[in-house]
């Protein structure tokens, strides 16, 4: 993942661990990550030994952050939109992290436009629409609903 965090663009990681705890990785510095609603608004968050609250609203693709410690603006950058425009992805797409998924709305053979929906992933306990990042012909579907698909892998 890519955020734009004020005027700093900062990578990000998202894996699991060994023994399956997730683990989130800021500018190469790993540190184990767990959060849980608190209540309908806000969630914990613990990052390392760091532990916040945070209530969290969207806005198109910017997330405002209000912790007891500040507030921040934080901007999602797509990396699924410029999925395909890497000679190495050879017409596959990757996921953007771990998850499962939930159901796809095309089959082998269909032609599909740019950004047209293809599949449903459910990951972090949301759901995330994966779009064709190019017109084309779905040649195959390596997956069914329900199944595992980890980041790298490709669909």
């Amino acid at each position: 993942m890519e955020f734009a965090f004020g005027e700093k663009q900062v990578k990000a990681q998202l894996a699991t661990r060994h023994d399956g705890r997730p683990e989130l990785t800021v500018d190469g510095r790993a540190q184990p990550l767990s959060f849980h609603a608190v209540d309908d608004e806000a969630i914990a968050v613990q990052y390392g030994a760091h532990r916040t609250r945070a209530v969290v609203y969207t806005l198109g693709e910017v997330d405002h952050v209000f912790t007891p410690a500040g507030a921040a603006q934080i901007e999602a950058i797509d990396l699924l939109a410029h999925a395909g425009d890497a000679a190495a992805e050879g017409g596959r797409l990757t996921a953007p992290m771990p998850g499962k998924v939930v159901s796809f709305s095309v089959r082998a053979g269909d032609k599909v436009s740019k950004g047209q929906p293809l599949a449903v992933l459910e990951a972090m306990k949301m759901e995330h629409t994966i779009a064709a990042p190019a017109d084309g012909t779905v040649a195959e579907l390596l997956y069914a609903p329900g199944d595992r698909w980890w980041r790298g892998r490709s669909c």
